[in-house]
């Protein structure tokens, strides 16, 4: 038999590269061609809020509004931080320095989404800032919360001293407080030995657990509480792990 000799293979061309313009790389790199917004007819009569982004559709609220109305039913929102919204450059080294955390920007910006979640729901809280929470002089163990139990009818708060350390949570503070719309269940207080524009206004406790009970427009309840608080990767506790449960049987 004769195996004919491998002669010289021509090399393969590379295949064409369609070219992104330098202004949009961002986004192409952030979401694909097929995840571009199209224009859609709603099959839901509620027309939505001005002044929401186009990431959030009719059908979405109208869903979670529509979900609601249910007995029972409860919506965890977890809006992140908000780390250097401002053109000036010393405040954003002041809040960076502030959380210490090398892998956040001076400017990382959150929740677009849950912020027009919010506005559609009219939740009146913004989610502001990148905090480092206090811990316990001379140990790793982050400062009680300052908790206002009698406020807390869902007993979220039941064996849960203390919530997850995170270099940079947010705090949720109130655009409309009329005592009843928002019931603020906990505080959490401020490393006061990182300086922050938030503690050199005077605070010295950020909003972290936020309670919005049902009103005449829905029968479910409605919970704030910062996203990292449910993952182990800044360290799990048995606080945490009770205000796990504690939610998961809230009635």
């Amino acid at each position: 038999m004769k195996v004919p000799s491998a002669g010289k293979r021509k090399p393969a061309e590379p295949e064409p590269v369609a070219e992104t313009p330098a202004g949009n790389l961002g986004k192409a790199l952030e979401r694909g061609e097929d995840f571009q917004p199209q224009d859609q007819k709603s099959g839901f009569e509620r027309p939505l809020p001005a002044g929401l982004p186009a990431d959030i559709t009719p059908e979405e609220i109208a869903a979670i509004k529509s979900w609601l109305q249910r007995e029972g039913t409860c919506l965890l929102v977890a809006p992140h931080h908000d780390v250097g919204f401002t053109d000036d450059f010393k405040q954003r080294q002041m809040e960076y320095k502030h959380h210490g955390d090398a892998l956040v920007p001076r400017q990382q910006r959150f929740s677009q989404y849950t912020r027009s979640l919010m506005t559609a729901l009219d939740i009146p809280v913004m989610n502001q800032w990148g905090l480092r929470p206090a811990l316990v002089k001379g140990t790793r163990n982050i400062v009680p919360l300052t908790s206002f139990k009698d406020l807390d009818n869902l007993g979220l708060l039941n064996n849960v001293p203390t919530l997850n350390f995170h270099p940079h949570l947010p705090h949720y503070a109130l655009t409309e407080d009329n005592g009843k719309t928002v019931q603020l269940l906990a505080r959490q207080p401020i490393d006061p030995d990182r300086p922050h524009p938030f503690t050199a206004a005077g605070n010295t406790e950020f909003n972290c657990l936020l309670w919005l009970p049902p009103n005449e427009e829905r029968a479910g309840d409605i919970v704030m509480v910062d996203s990292t608080n449910f993952t182990t990767l800044f360290g799990g506790t048995e606080s945490l792990e009770n205000f796990w449960k504690n939610i998961a049987t809230a009635k």
